[in-house]
């Protein structure tokens, strides 16, 4: 979810989620109240009573906590999915590893290598997608892989390579795919292949967007996860990002789609 619609923007705003729609097969809704829009409950009913959607991603800040007892309206069943948590980063004040002579940083095109390494790195991220009995989670993981092909194909697609294996099939140690503008890099995906988690690879990574970052004079990194997703905050406060905002996703699906329910 991007850093502007949540965190900057000043009104809730419904948008039709077509590229989801087709993917799992039935009409897909995003709703998103901005955390600092200070936008009502009845706002926010009002549009899922308008919406023709069979589902409504709803996403409003976390201390609404009372929201969600009164978010059911006739005909929809509110589905719980976690929350997600927004990091920001000053960009230059990173607390940086050194620098590794066996690793660099490049942009990553090959469409069959992006998929790959997407499933990888992605195949266990327990993201709001799996909260959803309607949606299957081999279609998630194909619409991570279709995210992180946009922003190869508009040259956001940043890889870590191991110069040691620069002759073999697989020198790819890390990904990271980006949405950029002049003022901020926001990650949209960031990890480590699986076979090589948990060594220090993750920070050369956020050092290479860092980087990346103050090369084109831009201010600040962002980036967000799911709520439970602790393990990689704590490597974002380690590296210097801080906590900026939180809000809750809800699924609003009409209730007549789920299993067991009457149509």
């Amino acid at each position: 979810m991007a850093w502007h619609d949540v965190i900057e923007a000043e009104a809730v705003q419904a948008r039709e989620s077509p590229l989801e729609s087709a993917r799992f097969g039935c009409s897909v809704e995003r709703l998103t109240v901005p955390t600092g829009s200070g936008s009502s409950l009845s706002a926010v009913r009002e549009a899922v009573v308008r919406s023709a959607a069979d589902v409504i991603v709803l996403r409003y800040p976390a201390e609404c906590i009372g929201w969600y007892a009164q978010l059911t309206a006739p005909g929809r069943t509110a589905i719980f999915a976690d929350s997600l948590v927004y990091w920001r980063l000053r960009a230059g004040a990173g607390r940086a590893p050194e620098a590794s002579p066996e690793l660099r940083a490049t942009e990553l095109t090959g469409t069959a290598a992006i998929e790959e390494l997407v499933s990888d790195i992605f195949l266990a991220y327990g993201n709001h997608y799996l909260a959803n009995p309607l949606f299957d989670a081999a279609d998630v993981i194909a619409g991570y892989q279709d995210w992180a092909l946009r922003s190869a194909a508009e040259g956001g697609c940043l890889a870590l390579l191991d110069r040691r294996a620069a002759g073999t099939e697989s020198p790819v140690l890390a990904l990271a795919t980006l949405e950029e503008d002049e003022a901020r890099t926001e990650i949209l995906l960031a990890g480590v292949v699986s076979a090589r988690q948990g060594r220090g690879l993750y920070a050369h990574l956020l050092k290479a967007v860092e980087d990346r970052t103050l090369a084109r004079g831009a201010g600040e990194v962002v980036i967000s996860t799911q709520g439970h997703n602790t393990r990689v905050q704590r490597a974002w406060a380690r590296y210097g990002f801080e906590p900026v905002g939180t809000v809750l996703t809800v699924h609003l699906v009409r209730s007549a789609l789920l299993p067991g329910r009457e149509r």
